[in-house]
């Protein structure tokens, strides 16, 4: 039967179920074998011949029979799992299933009165009376997930059939090891199978239908305090599915083997199409929303440093009940880790390698699914953690960020991509190898739009994120607090900061100082007080290699003077806002040398006018995101959390956190009869005395003069001279006591779980448009705006 001939066929069964009003038996096969055995439609003629107003319709006229039509679907997908379809009409069938319940299920999902259909057990549907088969007796949707699962190792149908002869019977589904069927070596499996076009497609067929199972979460609004398990991931993540393991790792494995340029040849791509990358992509994604699971309400496997011979530690207390989650926090061996590594890099460097060459290599577009996963890696895995900190390959996936990062500034669309690099960011600078990692010199040229530097990896860094302050768009406001949270993180081990990143420093510092900025919010002189404690740290930390910053300190020292003395009046106060009336843009680049930017680079562009986008629910404040760590002597961390940190601020100034304040400054400052905040002396006081301003200030005292002397002495007005005095010189014994190292470390929370949970899904939902699974359909997890 030609294809034009079945697409007709089909279409008509569909006429058929929405134009009848009486319910069909669920026995009538001649009527429902219409919609899978004869035809052979695609997916996307599955989207074509089933519109979704039909679907409605039958959803609110003949309920029985669309609950009539999902159960045969599954029931067909059961048979094949069984059988283990060895036929290729068999294959068909499941695929067409397959296909219909991709597009049926969300209009099931999108409908609170039918989104227990699939957890309650069909009356009389296969049981043959008595409660003894207890076996048939599942609710339809875990019969539909251990289906897919069985489905997914099926031999000769997703994966490479073992038997040496056709004389062989066929290998049994029951009895078959699916550990022997992983999908790519990689992760606990040594072989490589042979690609297989086939296989491929039919393994992402039946991934999109799981993805659209998971999909469920995205029909339910965002609830703070829901722990938000997911009953279809937590089944199929559970112990009963016995083909967890495999599954896990052939997604993972899938995933981190996957190389976009085809064996190492550039412009390969273009000789060979690449079907790998579409199942690379649903295997991400797929894994991703397995392992959405709220860290801070569960606890993970403790780190002990002990090996032992299997892929996944055994020796840790049991994890969480999601065996996903389990598996991942269990990876322990060097190897596994180092492949695991490597692929996310060059996965998430593909984008900046297109420039080097463009066209060159195949340009993957799934990097914010490998950011969530990668992120999802150091969270439940501390052991990765340290293993990326642990050698300079910690800066190949920093170096990527700070590309994104860059380039998607200017652009409202990708405000989740922000907050996912800088989040990772965050998490990597609460451990002090990251800022040890920095001080290696950058050398790669990325054509990136910021200023030519030569410097090291924390100058890139301090560039970037200068330009991301000074010249990205208003949304991204609330991530100021993380960046500079990171800047302080990493400071006490920076070495030697280039004279560029000195000046964007001491810019920013600037332009967070002017009063009408400082008086303008609530929390604006919080910025401020993180520039001060990275100054602090490099000065009593690293002052011998850090001759430029003191330069740019001593050049830009009216700034300090100024902050010093900043008025607390309520006339100067009141004249500092009105100032603002007349210059209300936030951060001007005046007074920052833009030097000539990278060849090579695009300026970072808006989005397309018209460019979907998904809504995000907000993030928790910096001191919810973040605990503090003092650093001992011996370099290791302990927590100073409100209990002790009360007694520890007393007695210096250094010590005093800006977020005290916070508490008081309701307290402090007045609400207008407007509603809106504003600022009084009483709170501009309150701050104001604990600015940590004492090393500076001591600093200038000291070699403000000593420069002055030479300037006069030698008629000097080239600085070489200067900051060759400052390399020399030293300030021991003249500062105050170094004040502790404080380090804010990401603390895992309910609200960035919730952020997480509505970002994944947002990218998921924006991606899948081919065939577009959740398109027009009523989501609430998230609203679809455009740009």
């Amino acid at each position: 039967m030609g294809s034009a001939d079945s697409k007709l066929n089909f279409r008509k069964a569909v006429i058929q179920l929405t134009t009848k009003t009486q319910p069909v038996e669920a026995t009538d096969d001649a009527f429902w074998d219409q919609f899978w055995a004869d035809t052979a439609t695609s997916v996307q003629d599955v989207f074509a011949l089933v519109p979704a107003a039909e679907i409605r319709a039958v959803r609110e006229e003949s309920p029985s029979n669309l609950a009539t039509l999902c159960y045969k679907a599954v029931e067909k997908l059961v048979q094949g799992a069984e059988s283990g379809c060895h036929s290729e009409k068999e294959k068909q069938i499941v695929l067409n299933c397959s296909r219909l319940l991709t597009r049926v299920l969300p209009y099931i999902f999108e409908d609170p009165d039918w989104r227990g259909f699939f957890w309650s057990t069909v009356p009389g549907a296969g049981r043959a009376g008595g409660e003894e088969e207890d076996e048939n007796a599942r609710p339809l949707a875990e019969s539909l997930l251990l289906a897919i699962a069985d489905l997914l190792f099926c031999p000769d149908f997703t994966v490479q059939s073992h038997r040496r002869s056709t004389v062989d019977s066929a290998e049994d589904v029951h009895s078959l090891d699916s550990c022997e069927y992983i999908w790519e070596a990689g992760v606990g499996f040594a072989h490589s199978p042979q690609p297989n076009y086939i296989h491929d497609v039919n393994r992402m067929e039946l991934l999109k239908l799981l993805l659209t199972c998971f999909s469920e979460a995205m029909y339910l609004p965002p609830a703070p305090d829901s722990g938000g398990t997911n009953p279809w991931v937590q089944f199929f993540c559970s112990t009963e599915n016995r083909h967890a393991l495999p599954l896990f790792t052939s997604l993972l494995n899938t995933v981190c083997a996957y190389d976009p340029v085809g064996y190492g040849i550039p412009y390969n791509h273009l000789l060979f199409s690449d079907y790998r990358e579409p199942l690379v992509e649903e295997a991400a994604q797929v894994l991703i929303v397995t392992l959405d699971h709220d860290s801070a309400t569960s606890t993970s496997p403790t780190v002990d440093g002990t090996t032992t011979g299997t892929a996944m530690d055994d020796t840790d207390p049991p994890g969480p009940e999601n065996l996903f989650v389990n598996y991942l926090s269990r990876i322990h061996r060097e190897e596994d880790f180092q492949f695991i590594l490597k692929g996310i890099a060059r996965l998430l460097s593909n984008p900046l390698l297109q420039t080097y060459l463009p066209n060159s290599t195949k340009k993957i577009q799934f990097h914010q699914e490998l950011l969530v996963l990668f992120w999802k890696l150091c969270d439940f895995n501390k052991k990765f953690l340290f293993f990326v900190l642990k050698s300079s390959d910690v800066l190949d996936i920093l170096v990527p960020i700070l590309y994104f990062l860059n380039d998607a500034r200017a652009d409202h669309s990708r405000v989740g991509l922000m907050h996912i690099g800088v989040f990772i960011l965050l998490l990597l600078s609460g451990e002090r190898n990251f800022g040890v990692r920095l001080n290696k010199p950058y050398s790669v040229r990325v054509p990136m739009d910021i200023p030519v530097f030569t410097g090291t990896h924390a100058d890139l860094l301090i560039v970037v994120f200068h330009k991301i302050i000074t010249s990205g768009h208003q949304r991204l406001q609330p991530l100021f607090d993380c960046l500079l949270t990171i800047v302080v993180n990493v400071s006490p081990y920076l070495k030697s900061l280039s004279m560029v990143a000195a000046n964007k420093l001491l810019h920013l510092l600037e332009a967070f100082s002017t009063t009408w900025f400082l008086f303008s919010a609530a929390q604006n002189h919080h910025l401020v007080f993180f520039l001060l404690e990275a100054f602090n740290n490099i000065i009593q930390y690293q002052f011998d290699g850090n001759s430029n910053l003191v330069y740019a300190i001593i050049r830009k020292r009216s700034v300090f003077h100024q902050l010093a003395n900043l008025p607390t009046d309520p006339p100067a106060i009141h004249k500092a806002l009105q100032r603002r009336r007349r210059a209300p843009e936030p951060l001007s680049r005046t007074g920052s040398q833009e030097g000539a930017s990278m060849e090579g680079s695009r300026p970072a562009a808006p989005a397309e006018p018209g460019t979907l986008k998904t809504s995000l629910v907000a993030t928790p404040g910096i001191d919810k995101l973040t605990e503090k760590s003092q650093v001992s002597e011996d370099g290791t961390l302990r927590s100073l959390e409100p209990t002790s940190q009360q007694s520890l601020s007393d007695g210096s100034p250094a010590m005093e956190e800006p977020d005290q304040a916070w508490r008081e400054q309701r307290r402090l400052s007045s609400a207008s009869a407007s509603g809106q905040w504003s600022p009084t002396s009483e709170w501009v006081l309150s701050w104001k005395s604990k600015l940590p301003l004492q090393t500076i200030m001591r600093l200038l005292q000291v070699l403000v003069p000593q420069v002055e002397k030479i300037c006069i002495d030698k008629g000097l007005t080239d600085e070489s001279e200067i900051l060759r005095f400052l390399q020399h010189g030293t300030l021991v014994g003249l500062l105050p006591v170094p004040h502790p190292i404080l380090i804010r470390k990401y603390q895992a929370n309910s609200g960035t779980a919730m952020w997480f949970r509505t970002y994944m899904w947002g990218v998921i939902y924006l991606r899948n448009v081919d065939p577009p699974v959740w398109y027009d359909t009523d989501v609430k997890l998230f609203e679809i705006q455009r740009v």
